[in-house]
């Protein structure tokens, strides 16, 4: 069982021109634990992505209070390959292109590094092969560079084909359904399934949207507004949400 634990964290943004820092997570506190799935909501601007960058340790981000455990081990004291070795993994909401790096080349280092030795050629190729089927993803996009050139749609697959490729303990998907048709949004969602199936995986979902939720059934429903959860619960919270929007939930934290 792997629990990942986020204790009143607060977290903030280096400002770009020189001024001082701006506070964006403001007293977070969240569990995730293996074979759960959690999604997160929230208005644009609530600070949802910047939850998810302070866990993996982007440098804009700096945290100034609270703490993050995976298993009991500080998080915040690794550094960010440390932290995708211990078993985080960050699907980005616009994942990056890497010029020169074909993606074949990439997988299999990513999955050495993770492992901690190299696959096996033979059963490497049969399960990337795999991999791709299952996400519909051409085998020719291998030997394409990183995200180069690849659509929205298809810069999602491949986040979802590293998550299986690389089995963390935790997965962390800021806005994987942004910019997805709806026959991608379905194929991405059947990925991330097989994933805390296989894995049992635990599931920190960020987005704005129900539609993905009908895919990928989470049991646990945070709202998150102005850098903190405000309110939790399970599935029907989702519901409420599509129904009425956040005004209930923001106007009681406004008040």
């Amino acid at each position: 069982m792997t629990t990942l634990e986020v204790k009143d964290l607060h977290a903030s943004v280096v400002s770009a021109e020189g001024g001082a820092d701006v506070e964006i997570l403001k007293g977070v506190n969240l569990t995730v634990k293996s074979g759960e799935t959690h999604a997160v909501m929230g208005p644009n601007g609530s600070g949802k992505s910047t939850l998810s960058y302070a866990i993996a340790g982007h440098p804009k981000y700096t945290v100034t209070s609270g703490s993050i455990t995976l298993d009991g081990e500080d998080v915040l004291e690794m550094s960010v390959d440390e932290r995708a070795r211990a078993g985080l993994f960050l699907a980005m909401q616009y994942p990056i292109e890497v010029p020169g790096v074909s993606m074949s080349n990439f997988l299999r280092t990513a999955a050495t590094a993770v492992r901690g030795e190299a696959p096996k050629l033979r059963h490497w190729v049969k399960e990337v092969k795999t991999a791709m089927s299952d996400l519909d993803i051409d085998p020719a996009f291998s030997e394409r560079s990183v995200n180069e050139g690849f659509s929205g749609g298809e810069k999602k697959r491949h986040e979802i084909l590293q998550l299986g490729l690389l089995k963390p303990k935790i997965a962390i998907l800021d806005e994987t359904d942004s910019g997805l048709d709806v026959d991608a949004l379905r194929v991405v969602s059947e990925g991330v399934n097989r994933y805390a199936k296989a894995e049992n995986g635990g599931v920190l979902l960020i987005t704005h949207y129900t539609r993905i939720l009908r895919y990928i059934q989470p049991q646990f429903v945070h709202v998150f507004f102005d850098g903190r959860i405000i309110e939790s619960g399970g599935p029907e919270l989702a519901d409420e949400l599509e129904a009425n929007g956040y005004e209930r939930f923001t106007q009681a934290v406004e008040a």
